[in-house]
């Protein structure tokens, strides 16, 4: 049985104070939620950090990265690297928004090396693909997901440490959503595609995300479909009564895979 993993992106927003009141709201709305039935993570800032992870001490939340840098150390100004984020107290580290190839250039090979980075360093990542509309409605959907699976994964990564997050990009920040039929068709399409490269057992274990403006008003459609195992919630997460209802709703909807 996979265990869903919800995990919010708060991208560049929250100040110190904001953050850390954030994330103190998501750990007392907690205590009402069976937490043994998802996986809850926050990617904050980087500058926010080590302040949310002091917050949350004996808290079952983890803390994530929203990027890395593929270099263990260098001159390279403005970057992170992985072994920093691990020293600052994070598990998991997202790769591949479509923010990041969008308005910083990000493609396969960097992609691929940032990845093997994450996990070479022993964190987990989460590789987010997805198409534009433009792909979608030229019917090409499928075909930009293979490329971008093929271009990135491999053998030689771990998928014990691989959660895939698929994200159309036309429903990223537009309050469109996929429909949870064409959610759960991408997703088919991703794990068997998956189980092309690590075998169908190891794919049936392997966790596969959607994001895409996901809210507390759909997330239980959504995280309700067999093959979506928890979301990557982006502007909804930083309510904490948002994101309280989506994870309550995986909790809901746990056990279904």
């Amino acid at each position: 049985m996979r265990k869903p993993l919800v995990a919010g992106n708060w991208k560049m927003f929250k100040l110190r104070a904001e953050a850390i009141s954030l994330v103190k709201g998501i750990q007392d709305g907690l205590k009402g939620i069976d937490t043994g039935k998802v996986e809850v993570l926050v990617c904050p800032p980087y500058p926010w950090l080590e302040a949310v992870g002091s917050a949350l001490r004996g808290s079952p939340i983890l803390l994530g990265a929203q990027n890395a840098h593929e270099a263990k150390e260098g001159a390279f100004t403005g970057e992170v690297a992985v072994p920093m984020l691990k020293d600052a107290g994070c598990s998991y580290v997202i790769i591949g928004h479509s923010e990041r190839r969008q308005h910083f250039g990000e493609r396969g090979d960097r992609l691929h090396r940032k990845v093997r980075a994450v996990l070479e360093y022993g964190l987990k990542v989460i590789y987010c693909i997805g198409e534009t509309l433009e792909e979608r409605e030229a019917g090409r959907t499928e075909a930009v997901l293979e490329r971008q699976i093929d271009e990135v994964l491999a053998t030689d990564v771990d998928a014990a440490r691989l959660v895939v997050a698929y994200e159309p990009v036309w429903a990223i920040g537009t309050g469109r959503t996929a429909t949870t039929d064409q959610a759960q068709q991408a997703h088919v399409f991703i794990r068997g595609k998956l189980g092309g490269i690590f075998g169908l057992q190891v794919a049936q274990g392997l966790r596969i995300q959607y994001g895409g403006s996901v809210k507390p008003a759909n997330a239980a459609g959504l995280l309700g479909q067999k093959d979506i195992d928890g979301a990557l919630v982006g502007g909804a997460c930083l309510a904490a009564g948002d994101f309280l209802a989506i994870i309550a709703a995986a909790v809901a909807t746990a056990g279904g895979a």
